[in-house]
Order: structure tokens, then C-alpha cells, then sequence
């Protein structure tokens, strides 16, 4: 009844994290999210920490993003 009380609110930073996500998906489609966190782990290994952590953000919204499941609530 109140599972979705348990799951952390997706926050999106700014509108470049979601255009970032879209582009990916479009490119990309279900493996999105493998492309995302690839980008991320390059950016960690050059020590690029601003693009490693918007790269992180994206592979966090793209399963929600792809996802039929609506979450949270429905105004």
C-alpha cells in the first residue's frame, strides 16, 4: 500500500542531466544506462570529478526514464 514511501525521490539537478539522459536513450536505447556509467568511469580515471558526477546522474535517471512505472504520486 505505501511501498512507494520507501523508494529515495529522484531529484534532477538541472535541465542538462535530463537532456543528457534523452540523448542517450535515443542513442543508445536500453543500454543507456551502460553507456552513462562508461562515460562516468572515464571521467573518474582522468579525474574530471564535475563530469564524473553528471554522468552518474544520468545513469541514475535513465531506468526511470525508460521505466512504465509511474512513480510517485499522479496530480
Amino acid at each position: 500500500m505505501f511501498e512507494d514511501y520507501d523508494r529515495p525521490a529522484m531529484q534532477i539537478a538541472d535541465r542538462d542531466i535530463y537532456e543528457g539522459a534523452t540523448n542517450l536513450i535515443e542513442c543508445f536505447g536500453s543500454a543507456a544506462d551502460i553507456e552513462a556509467a562508461s562515460r562516468a568511469d572515464v571521467c573518474r580515471e582522468v579525474g574530471n570529478v564535475q563530469h564524473f558526477a553528471r554522468w552518474r546522474q544520468i545513469e541514475r535517471l535513465i531506468p526511470v526514464l525508460i521505466s512504465d512505472e509511474v512513480l510517485g504520486t499522479v496530480h
